[in-house]
């Protein structure tokens, strides 16, 4: 065997790990790191497959197995991450017609507690001007320096923390019955309750930032896993206006997210319009979507978009969305698979958590 043979050898079963790895339930971190870079390991894995091409003759049987496994593994990793490309069906309507007192926009920023320009932050909440801000690892520091905005912004919920968990919601609109909760670990909030639309219609609101698995923080995925699935579980496809927004700390094409969006008939407006990379801001080869807003059946699209950095390792995320109660009988949610759903109760009793659920009301009157 040449040395050239040996070295796509050894690329070929190297590649091949980060398939066989995300397909299996194990929630190592090193293992769950892999649903991160699918878009990368797919260029990957084209590259390795021209090199297969240019220094194999073909005349082994292992060479056609090599190559085999190689193009398994892009279609794989390619099928992973087609819904959230221009070739998708879009999975949420576009709004026609004027606006009315039904929108809502929202910008989340993961602002980087280190980060030390807040003015930037500031300087695109006033171009924006969304109806509600909502800030993660977002510190007392960081609650000084958004004080100039507060005059914009009514009604606000704020949960200082130097642990890097910290958030703070700011909003125009009126907020009702909301509470911080810990669902998992008693250092790391979420924020949930009500927004009252122009229209007076009441929204369930869902603010999340869970662990990520992580050499530095958890060695597993299953604290985040817990705090994504609880969440999906409280929800119902039958529950209407909800919002979830926030840094899940998680890829939209996982499958914990997908599990996510089975649970709860919750919709996910990139699906057919691409990427919307967000992290991580300094390494334009290496960036996934890690910050999300997810919405129920009754609300169709205006406006989303990746904004400009403001010196956090996120780019911001910002949505604008049209309450429509008839869109209900045109977007479909995904179908729950009752495997995946058992196997996301056994993740969240693996978890431990400090609550057992979400206790909201049904409605707001």
């Amino acid at each position: 065997m040449e040395t050239a043979e040996i070295i796509i050898l050894c690329l070929n079963i190297l590649f091949l790990i980060p398939s066989i790895a995300s397909i299996t339930r194990f929630d190592q971190w090193w293992i769950r790191g892999f649903d991160f870079p699918r878009i990368q390991i797919s260029f990957s894995l084209i590259v390795v497959l021209l090199l297969c091409g240019y220094f194999y003759d073909f005349s082994k049987t292992w060479h056609y197995v090599g190559a085999g496994f190689l193009v398994l593994s892009l279609v794989h990793q390619f099928f992973k991450v087609y819904p959230y490309t221009y070739l998708s069906r879009r999975q949420v309507v576009k709004f026609k017609g004027k606006e009315t007192n039904g929108a809502i926009s929202i910008l989340v920023s993961n602002v980087l507690t280190t980060n030390k320009h807040p003015e930037k932050l500031v300087a695109l909440v006033k171009e924006r001007d969304p109806d509600i801000l909502l800030t993660l690892e977002s510190d007392k520091r960081w609650e000084k320096a958004l004080e100039e905005i507060e005059d914009r912004y009514k009604y606000t919920v704020k949960v200082p923390l130097d642990n890097l968990y910290g958030m703070h919601l700011y909003s125009k609109l009126e907020l009702v019955d909301t509470d911080v909760h810990y669902l998992v670990q008693d250092d790391i909030p979420s924020i949930h309750g009500f927004v009252k639309l122009r229209n007076g219609e009441f929204v369930k609101i869902h603010c999340l930032h869970p662990m990520p698995p992580s050499p530095t923080e958890s060695y597993t995925s299953t604290n985040r896993d817990a705090e994504i699935l609880m969440l999906g579980r409280d929800i119902t496809p039958e529950d209407r206006k909800v919002l979830v927004f926030g840094d899940l700390n998680d890829v939209a094409w996982s499958r914990t997210t997908k599990l996510f969006q089975e649970m709860s008939g919750l919709m996910d407006p990139r699906i057919g319009r691409g990427f919307f990379n967000t992290f991580h801001t300094g390494y334009p080869l290496l960036r996934w979507p890690l910050d999300h807003v997810f919405h129920s059946k009754d609300f169709t699209l205006i406006d989303i978009a990746r904004e400009k950095s403001i010196g956090s390792d996120h780019f911001p995320m910002y949505i604008k969305l049209h309450y429509e109660p008839r869109a209900v009988n045109v977007q479909d949610e995904l179908e729950l698979d009752r495997e995946d759903e058992q196997w996301a109760f056994e993740k969240i009793e693996e978890a431990h958590p400090l609550e057992k659920s979400i206790d909201m009301p049904k409605k707001i009157h």
